[in-house]
């Protein structure tokens, strides 16, 4: 009978072809992965994730997301409005200077020349508004304009906050998924190694051999789709964070508890329901100001000029001054655009409404969650001891003999099942409690 030699290890040089393994020596390798990393450093290490903690990312992404800064456009777009709407109330000056030549000049025997051939002309002109209030009143709507802006601009904050805080929050949650797992696959792994020396030392089955197997396989696919899940919501924060690159999740933070606070107090708090009070109101300010545009207008106006040569019927120096007073007398459009304002007024007035209703309705929501899960977490975490103490005394029964391994390993899946649900409801309360301090207004500071 032929003896069956075992594989001897093989060196990277036996994965060529004979003929060629024969001819590369194992330092060749060597030197071949040195030149590799130093010509391409990615491929020797690893990057490093960067680590922030909950309030320094908050501060960052507020400090450069684009969201931020397109906010911030806003406002200085609303300043300038409200510039030009004041430019138009205040005094003017302008000055030219015109040549003109004619074919020939015009002149009276014994007369002088009437229109000289060429003749220059300076002259300047003064303007001042004296009783405008339709443009005064563009002005004040203009300067309600940068009050909505600036709200607004508060608004895109908590938008931001809220999306950095969330993304902080699911890393953190997967965080905790991937140490459950990989407690799991090591509880996993020890009960396989356990079947695997029964089943060498000839007391075991492959059967059994096969189930720890099958178990550890499983708890493996489902620790990279976790750590999938966490590089994912790396990349998110570091996306709010304008990072270029993903961004790890440091501790978990401590949000506040409610307030006692009335719910009233809490919905006028909040900045989407300030901003829509400030629109209401520069709506309203609108349609009233409707009816300044039947005031009447008045300006004022002076026009030196200087003429050389000068003519026979025209002074080398002259001046004008002009008053003038505008009355409108009849306009159909002006009710129009009272009626199309008052539809606008409306409008802003609807959507105050739906947005204090909308918070009342975040505020219960969010405090019935944090109640709600706060017991659920209590249950949990119970659920999780108990399923751990299965685990242990499945395990220390199957090692004697009393049962089989088939309890073992559900009470391996139970134990991971319940330290995943306590896991994703202490998730829950945490999302809860952020998304109460965000409808009373109250993140980020």
């Amino acid at each position: 009978m032929r003896k069956t030699e075992k594989p001897s290890k093989k060196w990277p040089g036996e994965f060529f072809p004979p003929a060629v393994s024969r001819k590369i020596h194992p330092a060749t390798f060597s030197l071949a992965a040195f030149l590799l990393a130093a010509a391409f450093p990615a491929f020797a290490q690893t990057p490093t994730v960067r680590r922030v903690e909950f309030d320094e990312a908050v501060r960052e992404a507020l400090a450069k997301n684009p969201q931020i800064s397109g906010a911030a456009v806003s406002i200085a777009q609303a300043e300038a409005n409200r510039q030009q709407a004041k430019a138009f109330t205040r005094p003017s000056i302008t000055a030219a200077v015109n040549s003109v030549t004619n074919q020939t000049e015009v002149a009276f025997e014994g007369s002088g020349v009437v229109s000289p051939r060429t003749q220059v002309s300076f002259s300047a002109a003064a303007a001042a508004p004296l009783f405008i209030a339709p443009q005064w009143a563009a002005v004040r709507q203009a300067s309600d304009q940068i009050d909505v802006a600036n709200q607004d601009a508060v608004e895109t904050r908590r938008q931001v906050g809220l999306a950095t805080a969330t993304a902080y929050l699911t890393v953190i949650a997967a965080q905790r998924q991937v140490e459950v797992d990989l407690r799991a696959l090591e509880a996993a792994r020890a009960h396989l190694e356990y079947a695997d020396r029964r089943l060498e030392g000839g007391v075991g089955s492959r059967l059994n051999q096969l189930r720890a197997a099958q178990s550890v396989s499983d708890i493996e696919t489902r620790l990279q789709n976790v750590r999938l899940v966490l590089s994912r919501a790396q990349e998110a924060l570091g996306v709010q964070m304008a990072e270029n690159g993903p961004v790890d999740a440091g501790a978990a933070p401590t949000l506040d508890g409610p307030t006692t606070a009335s719910l009233d107090e809490l919905v006028a708090n909040r900045p989407d329901v300030k901003a829509q009070i400030l629109a209401v109101r520069a709506a309203d300010r609108v349609v009233q100001d409707t009816g300044k545009e039947w005031f009447p207008t008045a300006s004022v106006s002076f026009n030196p000029q200087y003429v050389t040569p000068s003519g026979l019927f025209q002074p080398a120096k002259s001046w004008r001054l002009i008053f003038g007073v505008t009355q409108p007398v009849f306009d159909s459009t002006v009710g129009a655009r009272r009626a199309l304002r008052t539809v606008s007024l409306d409008r802003e007035r609807v959507a105050q409404t739906t947005v204090e209703i909308q918070a009342r309705s975040e505020i219960r929501i969010a405090q019935e969650a944090i109640r709600s899960f706060e017991r659920a977490q209590t249950s949990a975490r119970l659920a999780a001891q108990q399923a751990a103490e299965v685990l242990k005394i499945s395990t220390a029964a199957f090692e004697v003999g009393a049962t089989t391994n088939i309890e073992v390993i559900d009470a391996q899946r139970s134990s991971l099942d319940a330290d995943t649900a306590a896991t994703l409801i202490e998730d829950a309360l945490q999302r809860a409690r952020l998304d109460l301090l965000v409808a009373i207004g109250r993140f980020p500071q």
